[in-house]
């Protein structure tokens, strides 16, 4: 499955001065910006075994409409109703679990290629004591599937950086919108809130092709997808890492997220590296 990756332009499993230069732009573009976007990183080949792994897998994805806020908790009456966790947007979307994806399979085998975790590191600069993959074994390597009308409102991530594939775009719409490193030392409500109300400055808006690997630290910078339009459906591989070990999504989120939880959320519900709202 090698040949799934475009190892002449990113030679992940061979490091040298190459290699370093591309790292080099990376960790730039996520100090200056809070993401990175390294085109072409899949081959032809990649795009199209991912493509049929995602049409083949979509039937176990998990629909879902609902109103959710940004930080996908429940509505709070003590706050303002002004505030940025009483606003809810409605999400339509669908996510196809990563315990639906073969260990043989396209996603895996490049999640698992030699060099890869490390690559990945190496571009987010992360200490590795501090860089681990997403333990939660629903959502450590999934693939979002968006059809006509749908988009994912403004969000925060639970995971603190999120590695995505684009693999297939809808027939129009699909764009990636961002307010980079909006919370870092807090929350940044008042900023949040003008993201909300469309009055942010601070947005930036960017269209992802298929084979494209992006390097986004969704846990700090206010994101969405805009809605879709067309018969084809939009789909994007995610691979989260963290930076506590062992680390899973909360049972509440893994409820609206799969539709379903496992025991181990439960067992570890509340580990969380940071005390930022989930």
């Amino acid at each position: 499955m090698q040949k799934a990756l475009n190892l002449n332009d990113y030679p992940v499993n061979q490091p040298g001065k190459k290699l370093d230069l591309i790292i080099n732009k990376a960790r730039k573009e996520l100090k200056n910006d809070g993401c990175a976007i390294l085109r072409g990183f899949l081959s032809n080949e990649g795009v199209k075994e991912l493509t049929k792994e995602a049409d083949a897998a979509a039937k176990y994805a998990h629909h879902s409409s609902t109103l959710t806020n940004a930080y996908f908790t429940e509505d709070d009456p003590s706050l303002p109703k002004s505030h940025p966790k009483r606003q809810f947007f409605e999400r339509s979307n669908a996510f196809i679990p990563a315990d639906k994806f073969l260990k043989s399979g396209a996603l895996r085998n490049i999640f698992d290629q030699e060099g890869f975790d490390e690559f990945i590191r190496a571009c987010l600069n992360e200490p590795k004591d501090k860089f681990f993959r997403y333990a939660d074994p629903l959502a450590d390597a999934i693939v979002n599937v968006s059809s006509e009308g749908n988009g994912f409102p403004w969000h925060f991530d639970t995971n603190n950086y999120t590695v995505t594939l684009a693999i297939q775009n809808a027939t129009e719409g699909g764009e990636f919108e961002y307010a980079p490193m909006i919370r870092q030392k807090d929350e940044n409500f008042a900023e949040v809130s003008r993201v909300l109300k469309n009055k942010s400055k601070m947005v930036k808006s960017i269209v992802l092709q298929p084979g494209d690997l992006q390097l986004f630290k969704g846990r700090y910078s206010l994101h969405r997808v805009a809605p879709l339009k067309g018969t084809v459906p939009r789909y994007v591989a995610i691979l989260s890492y963290v930076e506590k070990e062992n680390m899973v999504g909360s049972v509440e989120r893994t409820k609206q997220l799969y539709g379903r939880v496992l025991p181990v959320h439960y067992e570890r519900a509340g580990q969380r590296a940071d005390n930022f709202i989930d």
